[in-house]
């Protein structure tokens, strides 16, 4: 027909795709048989594309781009941002992250530098280099993985946690003033997910020099958590691919939410927070979850009354 036009495609950009989350999201996007989306899939090391490249099987016709990106330096953005198609992109999600677990008396300054400059810094970076052309054109969505860990005080992750409560705020005062653009932020609350975020994760070694410092009270309590964690992930971890529906909702969603959970498991302690408002019941209801003795599997956690 004269003057009709095909819809444009939605075009998503992804950071963090060597792995986990970010892999999955854009084999699928990309995979899609309608060819309703166009994904630039970046990387911090473009070596690790290959298997990237490996799950799409030839399928990516046209639909896939795999661009260097680190999110901790901004020549590296800009450049990223330079090889998008007219600077265009419709959907951004900011998945790139890192974890840091341990004693907090163990964690060095490096290794606390490096989470918040990923996951605060680089995710500050990355929507600044997108968001103008986002409220330009008075449309877009930004979204963000986040998680249960950004929500509630966990032991033994105090640095992480501090910097996705940082990440929360960071979302929650944006996606206020975005209303005027048309511009939608969402955050995806995931718990624990069989990725290799676990295996990847930065952690103390447990014979450490740092570890036999401490207090024996706080080795053993460090070690009654590695228990908890590795039962946590045995029993409730998410597959990938059901944590990757909750993405996908949000990408096709026309007014997506401020947040979207992956997992109900938790919640009883994120409400604890809200019906609780001074803290105590939430740290009593927490403790008693990780450090209870004597369970062999990992405990529902506690109601609120």
């Amino acid at each position: 027909m004269k003057g009709w036009r095909a819809p444009r495609e939605t075009v998503v950009l992804i950071t963090g795709c060597s792995s986990g989350i970010g892999l999955g999201l854009a084999v699928r996007l990309a995979s899609d048989l309608s060819r309703r989306f166009k994904v630039y899939a970046t990387m911090r090391d473009l070596a690790k594309k290959e298997r990237l490249l490996a799950s799409v099987r030839g399928c990516h016709a046209g639909t896939l781009e795999i661009l260097q990106l680190d999110v901790t330096d901004p020549l590296s953005l800009a450049a990223a941002a330079q090889q998008v198609l007219e600077q265009h992109v419709d959907v951004l999600v900011c998945n790139a992250g890192v974890g840091l677990m341990g004693p907090l008396e163990t964690c060095s300054h490096q290794a606390m530098k490096t989470i918040f400059d990923v996951n605060v810094f680089g995710t500050i970076g990355t929507i600044q280099a997108f968001l103008p052309g986002m409220k330009r054109r008075k449309a877009g969505k930004i979204i963000v993985s986040s998680s249960v860990g950004a929500l509630q005080g966990i032991p033994f992750n105090a640095v992480y946690c501090a910097s996705k409560f940082a990440v929360e705020g960071l979302c929650e005062s944006l996606a206020v003033t975005l209303q005027q653009f048309n511009v939608h932020v969402t955050l995806i609350e995931c718990g624990p997910v069989n990725t290799s975020f676990l295996a990847n994760l930065q952690s103390t070694a447990a014979e450490g020099s740092a570890l036999q410092g401490l207090d024996p009270q706080t080795r053993a309590l460090y070690s009654q958590y590695l228990q908890h964690c590795q039962s946590l992930f045995h029993d409730v971890a998410q597959d990938t691919e059901e944590v990757l529906q909750v993405f996908l909702e949000a990408i096709c969603a026309p007014c997506p939410p401020l947040r979207s959970f992956t997992t109900q498991f938790f919640m009883p302690l994120a409400r604890l927070k809200l019906t609780s408002p001074d803290g105590s019941e939430y740290v009593r209801a927490m403790h008693k979850f990780v450090f209870s003795a004597g369970e062999a599997q990992v405990k529902q956690p506690p109601h609120c009354p």
